[in-house]
C-alpha cells in the first residue's frame, strides 16, 4: 500500500512541474509582448509555439529524472531543493533549446529575451509549486499518511536524538515502529525495544519496516557490516549515523611525501578567501539588517524601558573564537538584577525572572536582534555556533568531547543546532554535534541554507525560553 501511494505521490509531483513548466512558457510570452511592446500576430500565437512548448517539457521532465528530482528525500530542506531546481532547469532549457532547433523547422520567433524570461519564470514557478507539495505532504504525513515505518538500531545517545528529531518533526512522515538493542542494558525510552541486533532480520519482516537507521556512530565495523548485510536481505533503506571520523573525512586527497602515499583531511578552519567571503557576508547582512530594522529596534527598546524598571539592553560575556570573551548585546528581557542572588544559572522554559514583554521578545527572539551590532564589529557571525558564557563553557569542557573545538570559528547569532530545534532548555551534548558538523561542512551556501531556515523556524519555534 505504502509502495503505491509512493508512486501516486510521485506521479502528482510530476504533473505538478509540467503545469508549473507550462504557465511559465505562457506567462513567458506574455511577458515578451509586453517588453517589446509587440502584438501577437507580430510574434505569433501561443499556439505555434505548442510543439517548442511539448519539446521543453518533455525534455526538462526529464532532465529532473536525471537529477533525482523525482527521488524525494524526506526532510530536504527547500534551500537544497531550490539549489537543484535551478540546475536541473537551467541545463534543460539549455537541451531544450538546441533540441528544438533540430526538430522544429520554420518555427515560431524563440528570441533570446524569451528563453531568459522562461527559464526566470520557469525556476520561480517550478519552485512554487514544490513549496505546494511540499506543504501538502507535511500536512498529510503529520496525520500519518503515507509515512515511513522506521527502526532505529542503538539505544545510546545518538540514538535518543534521532528519534526525538523524529517526534518534533512528524511531518517528516515517519513512524518509529521501535528499537533494536546491541546490548541488554537500556532506559525507558518511549518507545518499545523490539529486540537484539541478532534478531534484526526477522525484526524488519515482522514490523513491517521501511527504514532502518543505525545509530552506532562509535562501533566498529565489524559490529556494523552485518547489520547492514541483513537490511539489505530484507530490502529496506538503509541509512547509518556518521562517527566523527567519518563527518571529518568525507573530503578527502592522496598526497606524497618522499614517495610514500598520505591522506590529506579536509582543512575546516576557515582562512584566505573564505573567511574573507564570510566576513564580507557578516559586514552587508549586518548592516542592512541595522538599517531595516532600527526604528522597530527603537520602539521595542522604549517598550522595554515602559513595561519594567531597568535598562532597555544589556551586555553579557559570551566566550567566541579563540575562546576570547566578548561582550554580546541583547534586549533585557528579564527583570533587572535576575541573577543578583543565583549566580549565572541556565534560562529554562516559563522563567520566572521574565518580564512580561520579555517572554514575547523571547518567543519570537527578538531579544537577539541587538546582536547584529556584535556581527557588524566582528565579534560574531551571523551564523556559526551560538556562544555560551564563560561560567558554563569551562564546565562543558570537561564533560562534553570536543567541545572546545566550537571555538574554532565565530560564534553566531543562528546556527545549524538552532534551526534544527536544538535551541533554548535542550541538549548542550546534542548541539555540540551539529556545531562541528556545521564548522567540518562549512560552505556560503551552508550559509545562507541556514539564515534562510531561520525565518521559518525562529518565529515559530517553542523551544524558545
Amino acid at each position: 500500500m505504502r509502495d503505491k501511494s509512493s508512486v501516486l505521490f510521485a506521479g502528482l509531483l510530476v504533473v505538478i512541474d509540467i503545469v508549473m513548466m507550462a504557465l511559465a512558457f505562457v506567462f513567458s510570452y506574455y511577458l515578451r509582448l509586453w517588453a517589446d511592446h509587440l502584438a501577437p500576430e507580430e510574434l505569433g500565437s501561443l499556439w505555434s509555439y505548442l510543439g517548442v512548448i511539448v519539446v521543453q517539457i518533455l525534455t526538462l521532465v526529464s532532465v529532473f529524472f536525471f537529477f533525482k528530482l523525482y527521488h524525494r528525500q524526506r526532510g530536504l530542506s527547500h534551500v537544497d531543493e531550490f539549489y537543484s531546481v535551478f540546475v536541473a532547469v537551467s541545463v534543460g532549457i539549455i537541451m531544450s533549446v538546441a533540441f528544438s532547433s533540430f526538430l522544429i523547422r520554420n518555427g515560431p520567433d524563440y528570441s533570446r529575451r524569451m528563453i531568459v524570461f522562461n527559464w526566470t519564470l520557469t525556476i520561480v514557478l517550478v519552485t512554487f509549486g514544490r513549496l505546494l507539495y511540499a506543504r501538502l505532504m507535511w500536512t498529510l504525513q503529520s496525520r500519518g499518511i503515507a509515512v515511513a515505518r522506521v527502526l532505529i538500531v542503538g539505544t545510546g545517545e545518538t540514538a535518543r536524538m534521532i528519534l526525538h528529531a523524529m517526534q518534533r518533526m512528524p511531518g517528516l512522515g515517519y513512524e518509529v515502529a521501535g528499537m533494536v538493542s546491541t546490548d541488554s542494558q537500556h532506559e525507558d525510552l518511549g518507545v518499545p525495544v523490539l529486540g537484539n541486533a541478532d534478531e534484526l532480520f526477522v525484526l524488519i519482516g515482522t514490523h513491517d519496516i521501511d527504514e532502518v537507521i543505525i545509530a552506532l556512530p562509535e562501533a566498529p565495523s565489524e559490529e556494523i557490516l552485518p547489520i547492514i548485510s541483513d537490511c539489505h536481505r530484507a530490502r529496506v533503506a538503509t541509512r547509518v549515523y556518521p562517527s566523527a571520523f567519518q563527518v571529518i573525512t568525507s573530503d578527502l586527497s592522496i598526497g606524497h611525501l618522499g614517495g610514500l602515499p598520505l591522506l590529506t583531511v579536509r582543512d575546516t578552519v576557515l582562512r584566505g578567501w573564505r573567511l574573507t567571503l564570510k566576513r564580507a557576508m557578516d559586514v552587508l547582512g549586518s548592516a542592512v539588517g541595522l538599517v531595516l530594522l532600527s526604528p522597530y529596534m527603537v520602539l521595542l527598546a522604549l517598550l522595554i524601558r515602559l513595561d519594567s524598571p531597568g535598562r532597555a539592553f544589556y551586555a553579557q560575556d559570551r566566550m567566541g573564537l579563540d575562546e576570547k570573551p566578548f561582550q554580546m548585546i541583547k534586549f533585557r528581557s528579564m527583570k533587572e538584577g535576575a541573577e543578583d542572588e543565583t549566580g549565572p544559572v541556565w534560562a529554562v522554559k516559563e522563567d520566572p525572572r521574565r518580564t512580561r514583554l520579555g517572554t514575547f521578545i523571547r518567543r519570537f527572539s527578538l531579544d537577539e536582534l541587538p546582536q547584529l551590532i556584535n556581527v557588524f564589529l566582528g565579534e560574531m557571525s551571523l551564523v556559526g555556533p551560538r556562544p555560551e558564557r564563560p561560567v558554563f563553557v569551562e564546565q562543558f569542557k570537561q564533560i562534553i568531547p570536543r567541545y572546545v573545538e566550537r571555538h574554532q570559528e565565530k560564534a553566531g547569532m543562528t546556527g545549524w543546532a538552532q534551526v534544527n530545534g536544538l535551541r533554548g532548555d535542550t541538549s548542550i551534548v546534542e548541539r555540540t554535534k551539529y556545531d562541528l558538523y556545521y564548522i567540518e561542512n562549512w560552505s556560503l551556501l551552508f550559509d545562507l541554507k541556514i539564515i534562510i531556515k531561520t525565518f521559518f523556524t525562529f518565529f515559530r519555534d517553542r523551544a524558545a525560553v
